[in-house]
């Protein structure tokens, strides 16, 4: 009997380095409202929770109405720098990783991320990869990481148990959100937190190149 297994991909830091967008929609958003934009590393340390949390989290004195503002500034920039620019790349050795997976006997890859669905189908599209990902959970319809709801989503989806599952990701919030669903949890050095974030992963991986052995090492390897 095969073992069904689940290896699920944050995007943004993990799958894609969409840095250079996140920092123009985050500058766009903030220029909106005539404020300073917080520090490049700042900006990259809420990579992952959903953008009205992120935009709190980097103006925490603004009030609800205008974060509002700024959340739909960045949207509607973010939108404009995907239409008028190649869409964020792949790390290099993501797509190689992602075959080697899909190759093997019983896994499943799914997605969880703090992106928007349309964002996620258009990165995806761009990239050829709309058809890899038996499940694909979005900011549009849980609670923000690192609320577990996006990982017990996938796993209900799936039909895979939590001790077959890993959650793969380069934040903070995507350890504790794998931690809090009872998944196993692999952070990748390459992403937007420092390795002083990643301390609680159960793995660490350097490369793309050494990430199937490990998703594998963390969820089993029989068949």
């Amino acid at each position: 009997m095969t073992v069904r297994r689940l290896a699920l991909f944050d995007v943004d830091g993990t799958l894609v380095d969409s840095q250079a967008h996140i920092a123009g929609a985050m500058e766009a958003a903030f220029a909106a409202e005539g404020l300073p934009l917080p520090p490049h590393d700042e900006v990259l340390g809420v990579v992952g929770l959903s953008l009205p949390l992120a935009l709190a989290a980097l103006a925490p004195d603004a009030p609800a109405e205008r974060l509002d503002r700024m959340v739909e500034a960045y949207r509607q920039q973010f939108f404009a720098l995907r239409v008028g620019q190649a869409a964020s790349p792949l790390f290099t050795g993501a797509r190689e990783a992602l075959a080697a997976l899909a190759g093997v006997e019983g896994m499943e890859l799914g997605i969880a991320t703090g992106k928007s669905r349309r964002g996620l189908d258009a990165i995806l599209e761009a990239h050829g990869l709309s058809g890899q990902f038996a499940t694909r959970q979005v900011s549009d319809d849980h609670p923000s990481k690192p609320h577990p709801s996006m990982v017990l989503a996938a796993l209900a989806e799936t039909g895979v148990a939590p001790d077959r599952a890993v959650m793969i990701g380069d934040t903070e919030f995507d350890m504790e959100m794998g931690r809090a669903a009872g998944v196993r949890t692999l952070a990748v050095a390459w992403g937007y937190h420092p390795a002083d974030r990643l301390g609680a992963a159960d793995a660490v991986v350097e490369r793309f190149a050494d990430l199937p052995a490990a998703v594998l090492a963390l969820v089993g390897e029989m068949a």
